[in-house]
């Protein structure tokens, strides 16, 4: 599918990566783009793009099917990205996390069905739905559910409920939905409680580093770049629709200890790393395989760790100018 001159929907779009979103698919005017968001978290107005005459924000709310079938009306594709996010505010918020991705998702796909011009339904999901071990896996290999009533999990849950609900919609309906599941995001514009956010801000102040009990915590990172690339790559390949993928770098994996010591190295920082007790269920490992994306959509990370600190950092510092 040719996206020049399409009409774009990102519901979520304020946040960290549907600002980027806004910036690579809106660019030179190429397309139009609508963003519908609370903007309870807002990347995009501060970034500048929302004033570019080919940008429209609507206010509203995924929970509310009128605010939805406005966001919806006239547009060709949908990338579905709000959501509730962030471990703490999960924890916080567990049932509204439950019933934003599970209603919220519903009321998008119902509108964007009965609008009968949808060619494409981009759903985000979650690598969380590997759960606390998951060392290079695949698409088919086992989701975990969780414990049930540890809030921790409510995320994960619901986020693979959304899966199942997209594409049951593409098996009944033959409606051209994608479900991505992204493995620990990173970049310039970040909000919210991400690490690599936590530790730059952290490390530019000179304040310490805060790790989670030993910090042994293994993830594999991925620059905020590839995953765009991944969304403009299932936006556009045919092949893509009836499919999840899994979008990560496996290259870059680290623990989270060293994670923190790398960017205290790469930012020039005398901060220390200190370690606070964390009583709450922690993913332990996350490692995807990218070989599905590989193979269908002829895409991988290109961005490697210190590549991505060093830009992430250049971008955090030029905003204390």
């Amino acid at each position: 599918m040719d996206l020049q001159g399409a009409h774009i929907l990102l519901t979520g779009g304020a946040g960290f990566i549907g600002s980027h979103l806004v910036e690579h698919l809106g660019a030179g005017g190429k397309n139009r783009i609508r963003v519908l968001d609370t903007f309870r978290r807002d990347a995009l107005r501060p970034a500048g793009f929302a004033s570019w005459p080919n940008v429209e924000l609507l206010e509203g709310d995924v929970m509310d099917p009128a605010s939805v079938k406005r966001a919806v009306d006239g547009v060709d594709c949908i990338v579905h990205l709000a959501s509730i996010a962030g471990v703490d505010t999960v924890l916080k918020m567990p049932a509204l996390t439950m019933r934003v991705s599970l209603l919220g998702t519903a009321n998008v796909l119902d509108a964007a069905l009965e609008s009968g011009r949808c060619k494409r339904f981009v759903d985000f999901s979650t690598s969380e739905v590997f759960g606390r071990f998951a060392y290079h896996v695949t698409e088919f290999d086992v989701t975990t559910l969780g414990a049930v009533g540890e809030a921790r999990w409510t995320y994960a849950v619901a986020k693979l409920a959304t899966e199942h609900l997209a594409m049951t919609y593409h098996r009944q309906y033959n409606f051209p939905a994608v479900s991505i599941r992204p493995f620990n995001i990173y970049g310039p514009r970040q909000i919210g409680e991400g690490a690599v956010h936590h530790f730059i801000v952290r490390a530019l102040r000179g304040d310490p580093l805060t790790v989670h009990n030993d910090g042994s915590q293994i993830r594999a990172w991925c620059y905020v770049d590839d995953i765009i690339d991944a969304v403009q790559r299932v936006l556009t390949d045919d092949r893509a629709v009836g499919h999840s993928f899994n979008i990560g770098n496996p290259r870059s994996t680290v623990t989270i200890y060293n994670l923190a010591r790398d960017i205290v190295r790469l930012s020039s920082s005398g901060s220390r790393i200190e370690m606070v007790k964390w009583d709450h269920p922690d993913v332990e490992l996350r490692v995807p395989a990218i070989g599905k994306a590989r193979e269908l959509l002829d895409w991988s990370a290109k961005v490697d760790l210190e590549e991505g600190l060093l830009r992430t950092i250049y971008w955090y510092r030029s905003q204390k100018q």
